[in-house]
C-alpha cells in the first residue's frame, strides 16, 4: 500500500501525496518532487505514515485510504537531488523581483491591489500571484501582460489580511513566530466574545495581530475560562456572607480571588475558597435561627382531599 506523506511548500501551502516505493520510505524534511496540475512542483516532506493519514481525514479525493477513490492520487514523482535543489532556490532568490515588478505593473494600470507575495512552479510552468484588495478588481488585462511578459501560465489569488501574514510570516506579541505561519493551518474564526469571556482589555492595539485582525490565540484558553468561571459567582450578583449581603465586583480566574462590596464594610477582596467558607456558614446560621414549631406535623400540612362534583347537565336515575 503507498506510503501517505504530507508535503509543505512556499508560506503554508500543503499537500498530501502517495509515495508508492515503500522499501525505501520518505522522512520528514527531504526534499522531493511531486504531481500538479501542469508538471512538477518541489516541496518538503512535513509528516508521514499515520500522522500523515489522520491530518488528510480520509478525503474522498485522495485516494490512499482503506477505500481508494477511481481517480489516481497525487503521487510523489521522486526524491529531489542536489542540482535540482539549487534551481529552487534560484527561482525563490526571483520571486522578489517578480512582486516587485507586477506591483509597478498593477499601479501603472491603476488597479486597487497591493501584490502581496509570487510563487514559481519549479518547473516554470505556472507564477502564482497572491494579492489583497478590498474589493473586486479586474485583473484580465494585468494577466495578459504578464503572460507576455513571462512566457508562463499566470494565476492570480487574491487573498485575506490572515492568508497574507500567514504567507508572509512575521513575530508576534508573545515573541514567536505567528501561529498561523508555523502550525496553525485553519485559524478558524474570531469573535469579540472570546477577549471579554477572559476579562481582557477590548483595546483593539492590544487584541489584534500583525494581520490586523483579533489574535487567533485568544480561543486557545477560552474553553478553560468557561469551565473555571462556573466556579465563581457572576458579577453583579449578590452573595451572603458573615459581613452581610455583599455584591460581586469582579472576579480573578487565575488568581482565584473575588472582589466584593458591602454598604457597610466598603469593598474586600478574598480567595474563592474563604468565600465559599464564609457563604456556607453565613447559610448555616441563617438556618439554625429560623424559628421552628414544636409539635408540628414534620411532613407539613396536609392537602384536604378533593370533592367529588356532579357533572353539569346530568341527572340522576
Amino acid at each position: 500500500m503507498p506510503q501517505t506523506v504530507e508535503i509543505r511548500f512556499k508560506g503554508n501551502r500543503r499537500g498530501f501525496y502517495a509515495w508508492a516505493d515503500v522499501e525505501a520510505p520518505l522522512h520528514p524534511e527531504e526534499p522531493v518532487l511531486v504531481e500538479c496540475e501542469r508538471g512538477l512542483d518541489l516541496g518538503r516532506v512535513n509528516t508521514v505514515g499515520d500522522a500523515a493519514a489522520a491530518k488528510c481525514g480520509g478525503c474522498d479525493g485522495c485516494g490512499t485510504g482503506d477505500d481508494p477513490a477511481p481517480t489516481a492520487p497525487p503521487r510523489v514523482v521522486r526524491r529531489a537531488v542536489p542540482e535540482e535543489i539549487a534551481t529552487h532556490e534560484a527561482l525563490r532568490l526571483e520571486e522578489e523581483v517578480v512582486r516587485r515588478d507586477i506591483g509597478a505593473r498593477a499601479s501603472a494600470q491603476g488597479l486597487a491591489m497591493r501584490i502581496s507575495d509570487t510563487e514559481w512552479q519549479w518547473d516554470r510552468n505556472r507564477l502564482t500571484v497572491y494579492f489583497t484588495s478590498e474589493r473586486r478588481v479586474d485583473f484580465r488585462a494585468l494577466v495578459r501582460e504578464l503572460a507576455s511578459r513571462y512566457r508562463t501560465r499566470i494565476e492570480l489569488r487574491q487573498i485575506g489580511v490572515r492568508d497574507e501574514a500567514a504567507r508572509l510570516g512575521g513575530i508576534g506579541r508573545c515573541g514567536r513566530e505567528f501561529c498561523c505561519s508555523t502550525w496553525l493551518n485553519e485559524p478558524g474564526p474570531v469573535s469579540l466574545s472570546l477577549a471579554k469571556d477572559q476579562n481582557l482589555s477590548l483595546n483593539p492595539s492590544q487584541i489584534s495581530g500583525g494581520c490586523g485582525r483579533l489574535l487567533c490565540c485568544l480561543k486557545y484558553e477560552h474553553e478553560y475560562y468557561l469551565t473555571a468561571r462556573k466556579r465563581f459567582p457572576k458579577e453583579g450578583k449578590q452573595v451572603v456572607t458573615l459581613r452581610g449581603p455583599e455584591k460581586v465586583l469582579t472576579v480573578d480566574i487565575l488568581g482565584e480571588r473575588v472582589t466584593l462590596r458591602s454598604p457597610e464594610h466598603g469593598v474586600r477582596t478574598l480567595p474563592l475558597v474563604a468565600l465559599r467558607d464564609e457563604v456556607a456558614q453565613a447559610t448555616a446560621a441563617i438556618k439554625a435561627a429560623a424559628p421552628t414549631n414544636d409539635g408540628a406535623d414534620p411532613d407539613g400540612p396536609r392537602r384536604p382531599p378533593r370533592s367529588r362534583r356532579k357533572p353539569r347537565g346530568g341527572s340522576s336515575s
